[in-house]
């Protein structure tokens, strides 16, 4: 049933989505959880969450149908850590004892996802860390290089003409991309404390 709201956490089956609710709840806007394609497509604002990997989030969206309803959004959409990678061209996922697989996302940010070239530094990249660089956008305002976000991921998108902040670990990685009207955050905002809450009420009143 198409719901009539204005934010909108597309349910991808594959993420801690009450974390998120809860984080936007509390800033004082409202906001539903739906994979219905009509509801989306009408909100204001759309979220794309997601934890695990890659394969199992875009065989979650395929089966629902969502590939081309997220793909033709025009309003704003956030990705948050997994779904910023979703938003990326491909992903270039390995696990223990398996060879690499390169798993077709979204195509909405034209740069491909890699492991996390961290130089002997443990993975998964798991806890606090600083932005190195920062564009000027509406979703950053008030957000400066050297705030902290929580990271939790051991692939991440290189630095590429789309990157919107970077971090370091190890290398330098894109710590957010922006392309048009589609945004995404390695970090995780709802986890983030006071600097996550700034992101997400900014993207909420762009």
């Amino acid at each position: 049933m198409t719901e009539n709201v204005s934010n909108v956490i597309i349910d991808t089956g594959c993420a801690n989505l009450s974390s998120v609710l809860f984080a936007i709840k509390r800033l004082g806007y409202d906001v539903i959880i739906s994979d219905d394609i009509a509801t989306i497509q009408t909100a204001k604002k759309v979220i794309l969450p997601g934890v695990g990997n890659a394969k199992h989030a875009m065989k979650n969206i395929e089966e629902k149908g969502l590939v081309e309803c997220i793909q033709g959004l025009k309003q704003p959409v956030l990705g948050f850590c997994l779904g910023m990678q979703l938003m990326c061209s491909d992903s270039l996922e390995s696990t223990v004892g398996q060879d690499s697989e390169l798993i077709n996302c979204l195509d909405l940010i034209p740069t491909s996802v890699k492991p996390l070239a961290s130089k002997g530094l443990r993975l998964p990249h798991m806890g606090w860390n600083t932005l190195t660089s920062i564009i000027d956008h509406p979703v950053f305002a008030n957000v400066n290089v050297g705030d902290y976000f929580y990271f939790v991921h051991s692939f991440a998108a290189p630095i590429n003409e789309f990157t919107a902040a970077s971090c370091d670990y190890g290398s330098e990685f894109s710590a957010a991309v922006v392309r048009e009207n589609f945004i995404g955050c390695q970090f995780h905002p709802e986890r983030s404390g006071v600097n996550g809450s700034k992101i997400i009420k900014n993207f909420l009143e762009m």
